[in-house]
């Protein structure tokens, strides 16, 4: 129970960093550049160098999912019980909250704050749906391929990349995507659009567990 604890706690507080980051980081962007293909590149830049860090340093304590539907595809790959995968998405969620919260208080925000910043179309449903099975893709081959060392800066190049190639800039997480509902700035996602997101999101995720498992046989 204590190695659990222990686990979620690293999973709390590394995906309130990266929340923070990626909140906090579309703030400042905003405030300095009026050019939104100036903001997602400060936005996107300061997210890639903080996730990779951040799997690098907390990948030997938990794994460093800071994401569900990671967390959902180790659970169905029986790599992680039950229990333990409901204690990681708390932590995740939760996590992702405070982090957007505290990116509010740096910037002297409203403290709690809803985005109404409206996402849903086709087109960034399809976006994430990708960019979510792609992560998948990402993680699962290279560690079938014993290449997790690799794994932080894999990630952060997909991640990256997505960005600019997504219709929807690269979610790809539900607690990320929970976590940004509650900033009304650049980064932030409206209720509205979180519930669609996260589903798509899932989707991508199995998909790229059917694809790791198509790939993995070869």
């Amino acid at each position: 129970m204590v190695q659990v604890l222990r686990k979620c706690l690293a999973e709390f507080v590394g995906t309130a960093i990266l929340v923070g980051v990626v909140v906090g980081s579309g703030i400042m962007g905003a405030n300095l550049s009026n050019d939104l293909g100036v903001v997602l590149l400060i936005n996107a830049f300061s997210t890639i160098f903080t996730l990779a860090l951040l799997i690098l340093i907390i990948a030997p304590i938990s794994g460093a999912h800071f994401n569900p539907a990671v967390s959902l595809i180790q659970t169905l790959r029986r790599e992680m019980n039950f229990s333990e995968f409901l204690c990681f998405i708390s932590a995740q969620a939760t996590g992702a909250i405070l982090g957007a919260i505290l990116a509010n208080v740096m910037f002297d925000l409203p403290v709690i704050q809803i985005s109404g910043n409206a996402r849903v179309s086709t087109g960034t449903l399809v976006g994430e749906i990708i960019a979510s099975a792609g992560l998948i893709c990402v993680i699962f081959i290279l560690i079938a391929r014993s290449q997790e060392k690799l794994i932080p800066v894999a990630v952060a190049a997909w991640i990256g990349s997505a960005y600019f190639f997504t219709s929807s800039t690269s979610f790809a997480n539900p607690a990320v995507t929970i976590g940004r509902m509650f900033s009304d700035t650049f980064a932030g996602i409206a209720p509205g659009s979180v519930i669609p997101f996260i589903i798509a999101q899932l989707v991508g995720a199995i998909l790229g567990l059917a694809l790791v498992k198509g790939a993995t046989r070869v």
